[in-house]
């Protein structure tokens, strides 16, 4: 590795942020404001600059990573995170384009007899993706085990999709898409939709917030064979801080003004109410 050499003057750091670690080196003697600006070298805009940070080092004495201490300067091998503190009442659950990506997960075919009201997601998922490519708003996809359950199916278009990948994992946080992520400059917001509910989606969705992004699930796109486990995986995931909300609330809250130069193409897409299906009333 080449940026994680060590000589006589650097001491090999590795530097955690987020899901992501990065081994490098730093000179002996480094204190926090070099070492802030390292961390802003290896991952620059996926550092919020406006957002308290604490900076903490992995204690072997304690076995787990606590606060650096005043005065604290690299001496010897090290484990470094850098931790921003919970955002600020007054962002929390904001969309904004160059903020946000969208997760679509496992549209499938093979789910199709089997998802309740499959076809009124597979009408609000086209909505998303549509708006998505409108505002310029990356995608990704997954495929749960698309050999045996096939492809997404032929209604969701995927054209301009970041990403595409099969998985096992009912969680669609894989490396993958972590690496996929961290391409993103800022990104800070999920729009995560699909199925099932009380399955990928839960367990996508506790991943991503577990891992500091804000989370918003799409109420109207967002199905499980059963109500009933439908039902209380959103009223569990509700509960852990993760916005529950709709397709065109979600729209519009990414162009926020009619004078917005993509609002009348959005308009377009929402001009006919989402299908009135079920599922809000079983929310």
């Amino acid at each position: 590795m080449a940026d994680a050499h060590s000589n006589n003057n650097h001491v090999p750091v590795l530097f955690s942020f987020s899901v992501f670690s990065r081994p490098s080196s730093v000179p002996v003697g480094s204190g926090y404001e070099l070492l802030i600006q390292k961390f802003l070298s290896i991952y620059g805009y996926q550092i919020d600059v406006h957002r308290k940070l604490v900076l903490q080092y992995f204690s072997e004495e304690w076995g787990q990573y606590i606060d650096l201490p005043k005065g604290f300067t690299v001496s010897e091998k090290c484990r470094l995170r850098l931790v921003p503190l919970q955002m600020d009442i007054k962002t929390l659950g904001n969309l904004s384009p160059s903020t946000t990506v969208f997760f679509c997960c496992d549209m499938q075919e093979r789910f199709r007899p089997a998802i309740k009201y499959f076809g009124d997601i597979i009408s609000v998922g086209q909505r998303l993706l549509q708006g998505a490519r409108i505002l310029g708003i990356p995608v990704v996809v997954s495929e749960q085990y698309p050999k045996g359950l096939g492809s997404t199916v032929q209604e969701m278009d995927l054209t301009g999709a970041k990403l595409v990948f099969p998985k096992t994992k009912f969680s669609m946080v894989l490396p993958e898409v972590e690496a996929a992520l961290a391409e993103i400059p800022g990104v800070r917001s999920v729009v995560l939709f699909g199925v099932e509910t009380h399955v990928c989606i839960q367990q996508t969705a506790l991943d991503l917030i577990g891992r500091g992004f804000d989370v918003h699930i799409v109420a109207d796109a967002t199905s499980s064979r059963s109500m009933m486990d439908r039902m209380f995986a959103l009223e569990r995931l509700a509960r852990t801080g993760i916005i529950i909300t709709t397709s065109e609330s979600v729209l519009l809250q990414l162009v926020a003004d009619k004078e917005h130069p993509k609002f009348k193409e959005i308009q377009n897409i929402i001009k006919a109410s989402a299908p009135e299906s079920g599922l809000l009333s079983k929310v």
